[in-house]
């Protein structure tokens, strides 16, 4: 159940994975419910086949025996045998042994019988390789070739195979190869004319090449997608169903709860590893105190305030002039001195009587840094200040482009109202979730990697985002991760979510659009009823008459 409970809320037992099943299944139409064929296809194996016609690097982060390899078959049969003005290609996978080589072409030769192209029968061969020294190797390989042309073919797993190759290469069981990286690289070299490549497998490591080439395509370094399917992801979407159809056993929640405790206990404590996705020595501190202070800066001070208790049954106009003021007296000075012409941006995490409310404003330089001008934290903010507080910065911030809020709880009420103010383009509700910050706290780090962002140099700015661990695989801040800030109250890691949806709002495809009128209107006229006429005389504004 871990694409249902929270990733730090432990395992799951048999009962709860039961329950949790059978409210799914009771939930699904008749014929999804497990009385009926299923599609042939399981959700995440489509969702792969569909990355890999979007993208032209793929990388599936998957539990073992999940049926990927299997989907993919039928990617690899579509592709060899389609023409080549239909993208047509020849397809070359690569295991790291000569059985998974077998097994993928006897895979692809059911989904060739299936689909009733015109190919040949499984053929074995002998492919001829050239190593460092110049002399001639025979190596075992399979192929099925196509009436298109086009083959479908099992090559070594020595880089070497793929030179003077051309096509869609899958790496299969990557993190397990002899010379991934050198792999990998010789497999990029088929992007330049047309190719592809897409690279399966489970973890190996934290260290691995394959674990990097993930963190580079979520840190958006490298070009590509990720489809990643945990054991319980595949469950969820029918696994054990499938299983039970092909074995002819019987399933029900009951069953598949108990079936899954036992796959569970045999790989023990490889469990995390091996069916979660989840890298050994992956844990612990997601960004290091060094890596935070590296992109500090003095020049972006974090400006507080704190309501004492009662303020919120003060009338209306009290608590909006006293708030008026502060923003006068300590926010505005700062807003002054923004560069009009530089886009602006923002992320919002709300909190009310525990927990804080962080306003954090980022500006995008000619250089693409992000630079915090200053950050805003609110303690005991009564609800119509904090929307009070936010108009007032955001109405004034130049070229403003975007800002994303946390909508969870009682922040859902400011969320929408921003929204309501700046159009649903530009303010984003933002629910948080494993998935959203698997997505986006690693383009953080990638951001105080390569300094292209800058901090406030505050000690409860670096604790906050120090909280961010990993947990089941996913960089986020636990539920306990609770610590006590210079003023003595309570904290959340609320400026480490404020700094990840300020990136995520800068780094959203938004479009900035705006118009220059032909006549503006002062927004601060008013009516002199002295004049008594109608005529544009009559209408008197501070900066003189209209």
């Amino acid at each position: 159940m871990s694409a249902v409970a929270d990733a730090e809320a432990g395992p799951v037992t048999a009962e709860e994975w039961a329950a949790h099943r059978r409210r799914a299944t009771q939930a699904l139409p008749e014929p999804l419910a497990g009385k009926a064929l299923p599609e042939i296809l399981l959700p995440k194996q489509a969702e792969l086949l569909a990355a890999t016609s979007a993208y032209a690097v793929v990388v599936a982060d998957k539990s073992r025996r999940i049926g990927f390899t299997w989907g993919v078959g039928a990617d690899a049969v579509l592709t060899a045998g389609a023409q080549k003005s239909a993208g047509g290609m020849d397809v070359l996978y690569i295991g790291y042994n000569l059985d998974m080589a077998r097994e993928f072409i006897d895979t692809c030769a059911m989904w060739a019988k299936a689909f009733v192209p015109a190919c040949s029968e499984v053929d074995e061969f002998l492919f001829i390789e050239m190593d460092a020294k110049g002399i001639e190797h025979s190596i075992q390989a399979f192929r099925i070739t196509f009436a298109s042309g086009f083959e479908v073919v099992a090559l070594s797993s020595r880089p070497r195979s793929l030179r003077g190759r051309q096509g869609y290469v899958i790496l299969d069981e990557f993190a397990f190869h002899d010379d991934a990286a050198g792999l990998l690289k010789a497999a990029m070299a088929l992007l330049i004319w047309g190719g592809k490549v897409l690279v399966i497998s489970t973890h190996n490591g934290v260290d691995n090449p394959f674990n990097q080439l993930i963190q580079e395509i979520r840190e958006k370094r490298r070009p590509g997608k990720v489809v990643r399917c945990t054991f319980d992801d595949a469950l969820e979407q029918g696994l054990y169903q499938r299983i039970c159809l092909v074995t002819g056993r019987e399933w029900s929640p009951e069953a598949e709860a108990t079936w899954r405790d036992e796959i569970r206990a045999y790989y023990a404590e490889d469990a995390a590893e091996e069916l979660d996705c989840i890298p050994s020595q992956g844990s612990g501190v997601y960004l290091t105190g060094a890596l935070i202070e590296a992109c500090m800066t003095p020049r972006a001070p974090v400006l507080r305030l704190a309501c004492p208790k009662g303020f919120e049954l003060k009338p209306d106009v009290v608590r909006h002039s006293e708030v008026a003021g502060w923003l006068a007296e300590n926010v505005d000075p700062h807003l002054k001195l923004l560069d009009q012409d530089l886009r602006h941006y923002y992320g919002w995490d709300f909190g009310r009587s525990g927990d804080l409310s962080v306003f954090w404003p980022l500006v995008e330089c000619p250089d693409l840094v992000l630079r915090t001008p200053f950050s805003l934290e609110l303690r005991n903010v009564p609800f119509r200040q904090q929307e009070q507080i936010l108009f007032h910065v955001v109405d004034k911030l130049p070229r403003f482009s975007g800002g994303k809020h946390d909508a969870r709880g009682n922040g859902q009420y400011l969320a929408e109202y921003a929204m309501q103010k700046y159009g649903a383009l530009m303010i984003e509700a933002v629910m948080l979730s494993q998935p959203w910050y698997l997505e986006h706290v690693p383009r953080l780090r990638a951001r105080l990697e390569d300094r292209t962002m800058e901090l406030p140099r505050d000690a409860d700015v670096k604790t906050d985002l120090r909280q961010f661990r990993m947990i089941r695989g996913i960089p986020m801040i636990p539920q306990t991760a609770e610590t006590k800030g210079a003023d003595g109250g309570q904290r959340h890691g609320d400026a480490g979510v404020a700094a990840v949806l300020a990136v995520a709002a800068a780094e959203d495809d938004t479009v900035a659009y705006e118009y220059t009128p032909a006549r503006e209107a002062p927004a601060d006229r008013f009516w002199q009823a002295p004049r008594g006429d109608l005529e544009p005389e009559g209408w008197q504004t501070k900066r003189g008459l209209w």
